[in-house]
């Protein structure tokens, strides 16, 4: 018997076979492609495999067959639908714990597929480089999150890479999830208990905001109420008869006569019925009043108590749109002149930034491979021994996660002269940097379209001053540079800082939640906010009618919600300001032209590969 052209052939076959058996599913295709694997409603598609072989290729293979193959059997898309919040985190959260429940519900009842899905897992953590993982925020928590549910529900370690994430993360979920999660073993082979406790896994790490509404209340909501209107149904059916009974008990019809008229008398008294209703619409019955329209969502994510007097003067404004380009020019010409001395200092500062970045991504070579470069080294070998088989090197590319980098600049008076001159040309050179290095930066300010309340307060004072406005003031957030614009294209507008009247007051609070939902908008493994201000957040208008601590209590509360959250790395400069009592990373600096050295090691301390020197550079507050 001749052996097959494509040896890999029948291994593809018998995997299929052995698949569509897992999953239950006798009409399932399978299909090999060197697309991402998937799965649709009615296919599957896994990875391509070569002639090789590989151990590596059939594991990876083997093992997401199978975990595609438990998705099928052990998951219901309606049930998954029915409970899947309404945010992006939560919802990764949420999908990231189901697949670990399937995974470990094949293990227990299955456990052969246990060993081929940790092939599969590990293979990506090496791919995506979570083995080289350092801090808890550079990992992501829905995948973490996913780690333990699967960890906890078997039992089992975690291929290394994957162990790393999830112990980087533990302390952290157990310490907010500890009581949920004691009921995860009782729950695993119910999808519906499960979806809660996801649900509830969810609102304990701090994203219960974006779960929406809960489907299990409005499900009781309306039983109860399709119960109280067959009540009401029975009630009046039985009304209805008493009022029959006593008629016919005053009239004592003839029992033929009554058989007669019983179905006319029956439709007159109907359409009777139904027109006393239309003609009296105005006198609807108790406790059947219009609803109300839903309450006005919360201005804010991290305290929904935080009042707006107004928003509709509110602006978020691209810098080129309010200047025009003749004027942005000039201002940048401007802003050059006035920092020629402090360019040198600040591009070898730079420089420094770059050389320490640069070599986090050097190249390495990969040996031992069947095929690539013929590696000379170890040709020796071969001459020794002849039947020893040639080695050949493969180049590969240190992995090097996917960054974004968001300055927030404090545009406030108070910020007047060389402070947001030293900023803007620091902010700049920064950029173009970082740029070099494959990592992408966003320039954004923040300050208030007018002194003392603008056209907020206006309102408020024509409304006769209402007690406890909140915030009365117009915002006005500047998009100085989007994280995908090249800095040639955008590098005028930084002088947009130079204009005169631009530079007001700041509410620093709603400003860093903006730039945060910005943020997490974005596509980036990894996600660097960095806020640059002098000062508190002030806003007389504001202050003058609301609590003196008003505007500050909110802005501890957004740090505290993006602290924990840990989505976005979080690090804050003070010129002459003492930042740290609000940020958990920060440094403050007392003299401006410090600025460019300590954006700069801020930003190579995050990227060092050295825990113990990140912490040292950028002087770190352990939380208590």
């Amino acid at each position: 018997m001749s052996k097959p052209d494509n040896p890999v052939e029948p291994f593809k076959k018998a995997l299929a076979e052995a698949t569509r058996v897992l999953a239950d599913d006798p009409d399932m295709a399978v299909t090999y492609s060197v697309d991402p694997p998937g799965m649709t409603s009615d296919s599957m598609r896994l990875p391509q495999i070569s002639r090789r072989m590989t151990r590596e290729e059939v594991m990876f293979a083997r093992g997401t067959a199978d975990a595609y193959a438990m998705r099928r059997k052990y998951h219901d898309a309606g049930t998954h639908a029915r409970y899947e919040p309404a945010g992006q985190m939560a919802r990764d959260l949420y999908e990231a714990m189901e697949t670990a429940r399937c995974e470990a519900m094949g293990a227990r009842v299955m456990p052969g597929t246990a060993g081929n899905i940790d092939a599969k897992i590990g293979a990506e953590a090496q791919r995506k480089g979570y083995d080289q993982v350092t801090q808890a925020s550079e990992a992501p928590l829905a995948i973490a999150a996913g780690y333990l549910i699967r960890h906890l529900a078997t039992g089992r370690d975690l291929p290394k890479g994957a162990q790393n994430v999830m112990d980087l993360w533990r302390d952290h979920i157990e310490d907010q999830c500890g009581e949920t999660l004691a009921t995860l073993q009782r729950d695993l082979s119910d999808q519906a208990a499960f979806a809660k406790l996801a649900r509830q896994i969810i609102d304990d790490l701090g994203y219960g905001d974006q779960l929406g509404d809960d489907p299990d209340q409005e499900e009781d909501e309306s039983e109860d109420t399709s119960e109280q209107e067959e009540d009401e149904d029975s009630a009046a059916e039985d009304g209805d008869e008493d009022d029959q009974q006593s008629e016919q008990g005053e009239a004592a019809p003839d029992p033929s006569d009554t058989q007669e008229m019983d179905p006319s008398q029956a439709e007159v008294a109907m359409d009777d019925l139904a027109d006393m209703e239309l003609g009296d619409e105005a006198e609807l019955p108790e406790g059947e009043a219009p609803l109300e329209p839903p309450p006005p969502p919360a201005h804010s994510d991290a305290d929904p108590n935080y009042v707006v007097y107004l928003t509709e003067h509110d602006e978020e404004i691209k810098a080129e749109d309010l200047a025009e380009p003749a004027e942005l020019e000039r201002l940048r010409a401007y802003l050059d002149q006035q920092l020629e001395p402090l360019k040198g200092a600040v591009s070898r500062l730079a420089n420094k930034l770059q050389r320490r970045l640069q070599a986090q991504q050097n190249r390495s070579w990969k040996f031992d491979m069947e095929e690539g470069i013929l590696d000379v080294g170890r040709l020796a070998r071969v001459v020794a021994n002849p039947t020893t088989p040639l080695s050949f090197k493969v180049e590969q590319d240190t992995e090097f996660r996917d960054t974004v980098v968001t300055l927030l600049l404090d545009n406030s008076g108070s910020m007047r002269g060389r402070p947001i001159s030293i900023a803007a040309i620091c902010a700049d050179v920064l950029a173009r940097t970082l740029e070099r290095c494959q990592v992408k930066v966003e320039i954004l300010g923040f300050t208030t379209r007018a002194w003392k309340g603008g056209l907020s307060r206006e309102k408020w004072l024509a409304d006769g001053r209402p007690q406890q406005p909140g915030r009365l003031n117009d915002l006005r957030h500047i998009i100085y540079k989007q994280a995908d614009a090249p800095m040639r294209r955008t590098r005028n507008n930084l002088g947009l800082m130079m204009k005169e009247g631009l530079l007001k007051e700041n509410i620093d609070g709603e400003a860093l939640e903006w730039a945060h939902r910005r943020m997490l908008a974005r596509p980036e493994a990894r996600k660097i906010l960095m806020v640059i201000s002098d000062g508190a957040p002030v806003d007389d208008s504001t202050l003058s009618v609301n609590p003196a601590n008003y505007l500050e209590k909110h802005l501890r509360d957004v740090i505290a919600m993006v602290e924990k959250r840990r989505a976005v790395e979080l690090i804050a400069i003070g010129i002459g300001h003492d930042v740290t009592r609000y940020y958990d990373r920060a440094v403050t600096i007392t003299d401006v032209e410090q600025l460019a050295g300590a954006m700069t090691e801020q930003l190579a301390a995050l990227f060092d590969s050295d825990p113990r020197a990140r912490a040292r550079v950028m002087g770190i507050k352990r939380a208590s």
